[in-house]
């Protein structure tokens, strides 16, 4: 009696540990579904035509209505290792930036200048003392050209060469895509939090995604670079993908609000690609139907032109959210097209969705 009561009570904590162990690995991982005919043609297409076009692809995941019907690396073992982000790294730091105003330690009208008052250079120009928040978020801060050569030396502030280059228009009124702008907002969450934003973000943010504590490079004065330097694995975008087409609600629970969520993803201001001023787009070939850096930009993301909003990065790093199809794309690679990338997915992955 006594052994079949042992056994009986060793077989339900098994049970319960199996159970336990399965429910985690739901958590931890999005939930795997049969790749569809259709997707795994389309894809075998997709990765044809980048080869044949010189497109380093490293990485694809597609998850449709909630889990993954497609996942391909293009060298073994390297699904576990995180990548270089570039960009895609100013989509993190505008999640904080939503999380701090959320947690009442900032605004969106708030003035750059009163953050760092002795940081400011000897001559504080309207147009700097009129620059926001909101203008750091939207690329429209009032630079003429972005600022460059703050990396020089450990003697660097980055704060500094920010606040000392010149203000030419007046903030809101003017686009140009502002790597060190992004900084600022990571260096202004810094202040409000006292955390960094990556320790910030990860009991925010990256703990309740089951995304371990990523790497995230730093100025000489310790702060986040914001606009790039995160590395994270591809599953990883998927998931914050995710996280963002379900307008900030994870596992039942809101992460980010979903008011912010809207207001990164929809177009704030006209916007052009990086290194491009406005009035030379058309010279250059660009134009609003060929171009996705064209379509408007929100709160450091940008929208395509079939309708969904993107996380972006340099050499062609990628979390695109197609609401309309309940699914999002994350990309991996190490590409100088970044059009011709894009133009592979919208050709080859949206007609399968």
């Amino acid at each position: 009696m006594k052994k079949t009561l042992f056994a009986a009570l060793v077989l339900v904590a098994l049970t319960a540990c199996v159970n336990t162990t399965k429910e985690t690995a739901e958590i931890i991982d999005l939930p795997r579904a049969e790749t569809p005919d259709s997707v795994a043609s389309a894809m075998e297409n997709f990765f044809q035509r980048a080869a044949g076009d010189s497109l380093d692809i490293h990485s694809v995941m597609i998850v449709k209505d909630g889990k993954v019907i497609f996942s391909r690396w293009q060298s073994e073992g390297v699904d576990t290792v995180p990548h270089v982000l570039h960009s895609v790294s100013k989509t993190f730091t505008a999640t904080a930036v939503g999380l701090a105003i959320a947690d009442g330690k900032m605004k969106l009208t708030d003035k750059i200048i009163d953050f760092f008052p002795d940081k400011l250079p000897a001559e504080v120009s309207d147009n700097l003392k009129a620059m926001t928040v909101r203008d750091l978020l939207t690329m429209s801060c009032g630079h003429d050209v972005e600022p460059s050569g703050f990396r020089g030396g450990e003697e660097t502030d980055w704060v500094q060469a920010f606040l000392a280059h010149p203000v030419v228009h007046k903030p809101g009124t003017f686009y140009l895509y502002n790597s060190l702008g992004t900084y600022m907002l990571s260096a202004i969450v810094q202040k409000v939090t006292g955390e960094k934003v990556v320790d910030y973000l990860d009991t925010r943010l990256f703990q309740p995604l089951h995304i371990d504590k990523p790497k995230w490079d730093e100025s000489p004065q310790g702060i986040n670079c914001g606009g790039w330097g995160l590395y994270l694995k591809t599953e990883d975008l998927a998931k914050m993908g995710q996280l963002l087409l379900q307008q900030g609600e994870w596992n039942g629970k809101q992460i980010i609000p979903a008011e912010w969520v809207s207001e990164m993803s929809k177009k704030q201001v006209e916007s052009v690609n990086p290194g491009t001023r406005m009035e030379d787009a058309e010279a250059k070939g660009m134009t609003v139907e060929t171009s996705d850096w064209m379509q408007g930009y929100g709160y450091q993301m940008w929208r395509c032109r079939p309708g969904c909003f993107r996380a972006d990065g340099a050499r062609g790093q990628y979390i695109i959210v197609v609401p309309d199809k309940n699914a999002v794309i994350a990309i991996t690679s190490d590409v100088e097209d970044l059009q011709g990338e894009l133009n592979l997915v919208w050709d080859n992955i949206l007609p399968v969705l």
